[in-house]
């Protein structure tokens, strides 16, 4: 599970476009600590640690304590706004953690022991993975850093379903039946991609050997028109 991260930050009296752009000019982000049953809060982090931590990974999926000049406050973000053009983060939405609640979040999908997996060890096939995120509803302090899917003994055609795996907290929130994952057989294109490669070669081997030809040739006839000329 993952541990609740300190996130230190600044309360703000002033909303708006207007404010929001002043705050980025301090290399702030503007940011709103939302729901509880509690009026939103506005505040401001700093750029860097917020675009450190969104660029990490697993930010939507991390419960922060927000401290905001002495007042703390567990959140998990909601949402955020990158600029389009540069990826910096313009906005933060937080929601504010409450005991005996759940929230939903995506969790990542990590697929382990695919050297134990005939289909792709032995056989040259290909995991195409349907789903990297599962949407679940937990408690905020069980959400778990990912879901692993474990391929030993997987082949080809192996469909793998949500029914197959095991959620570690909190409940999937589509249906049982819905594919994660499956082994597919080595593909025809990877075939017609190395046929072409090796056309390729040969014509390119085809060539230097045309070319070897005659340089050789012009050697020779310069080597006869020099014996013709001394004869």
């Amino acid at each position: 599970m993952s541990a609740v991260k300190p996130l230190e930050a600044v309360a703000r009296d002033r909303v708006g476009k207007g404010a929001a752009r002043a705050v980025r000019r301090q290399g702030q982000v503007p940011a709103v600590v939302y729901g509880g049953g509690q009026d939103p809060q506005a505040i401001a982090v700093d750029l860097i640690r917020i675009r450190t931590l969104i660029y990490a990974g697993g930010f939507k999926t991390t419960v922060f304590e927000v401290d905001a000049g002495g007042r703390k406050t567990r959140v998990i973000p909601r949402d955020f706004q990158l600029d389009p053009v540069s990826g910096v983060p313009l906005h933060v939405d937080f929601l504010r953690v409450v005991a005996g609640q759940s929230v939903a979040v995506e969790v990542p999908v990590h697929f382990v022991n695919d050297e134990a997996a005939p289909g792709i060890k032995k056989k040259g096939g290909t995991l195409n993975i349907v789903a990297h995120t599962l949407a679940i509803e937990v408690a905020p302090d069980q959400i778990p850093d990912a879901i692993e899917v474990d391929l030993s003994g997987r082949d080809i055609g192996d469909v793998i379903h949500v029914s197959d795996i095991k959620i570690p907290a909190g409940s999937y929130t589509g249906e049982a039946t819905d594919v994660i994952a499956n082994i597919v057989p080595p593909t025809v294109l990877g075939a017609e991609v190395e046929a072409e490669e090796a056309a390729i070669a040969e014509a390119q081997s085809a060539e230097a050997a045309d070319e070897k030809a005659a340089e050789e040739r012009e050697t020779a006839e310069g080597e006869a028109e020099s014996d013709n000329k001394e004869g």
